[in-house]
């Protein structure tokens, strides 16, 4: 299957799962600058849970600035030591980094014929690789996408078991200000992407 065909082959309900998952992969693997910033005050959504996140997102993207936006970040996910927060299904899994869930995570990412980035050094199961990972395997960025099933099992394996508590936590966390609606919006698609994914293995 050639490059173009695949993107013919998608359905423009994945290509937009596929792009929210790069989406959130960007805010969360680093600050946004004013240009990513504005692209997201941009942003518009319905009255759905999901919805009202993006339009609390977009309007708290209009007020921020990058530089608070880098100091929030780095209170939130670096600090003195460490962050608030510990974005590793790890940590959330078993309470310490670099455990079995990594170990885990490596064997299906070889299995997939994906490789962590070169110039990143953290551990590939930050919330930030596996949303962009989750993004690439719906359009087939790293070969021909992903079926249904193979994205259902990625997701129930590497991102279910914690990824909604963490954007719960995230929401809650008291050094959050713009990524108090990231967590928003990022729970409302986790539990949009769970039903969806338990309503079709029935």
């Amino acid at each position: 299957m050639t490059a173009q065909t695949a993107q013919i082959a998608i359905a423009e309900e994945d290509r937009l799962r596929a792009d929210l998952y790069n989406f959130l992969g960007v805010l969360l693997a680093g600050p946004p600058d004013q240009m990513v910033l504005d692209q997201t005050a941009g942003l518009s959504g319905d009255d759905s849970p999901l919805g009202t996140g993006v339009n609390a997102l977009a309007k708290i993207a209009k007020l921020s600035k990058p530089k608070a936006v880098e100091s929030e970040f780095n209170r939130l996910f670096i600090g003195l030591g460490r962050g608030e927060l510990l974005p590793y299904a790890s940590y959330y899994l078993t309470g310490f980094l670099n455990e079995k869930p990594l170990a885990i995570l490596r064997q299906d990412m070889a299995a997939r014929g994906l490789t962590r980035a070169e110039n990143v050094y953290e551990p590939e199961d930050n919330i930030a690789s596996l949303m962009e990972m989750m993004g690439a395997l719906i359009v087939g960025r790293f070969g021909d996408p992903a079926t249904l099933e193979d994205q259902r099992t990625f997701f129930n394996r590497h991102i279910a078991p914690w990824a909604g508590h963490f954007f719960s936590d995230l929401e809650a966390a008291k050094n959050s200000v713009f990524y108090a609606a990231v967590g928003q919006v990022g729970r409302a698609f986790m539990e949009i992407e769970a039903e969806g994914f338990r309503m079709t293995a029935e």
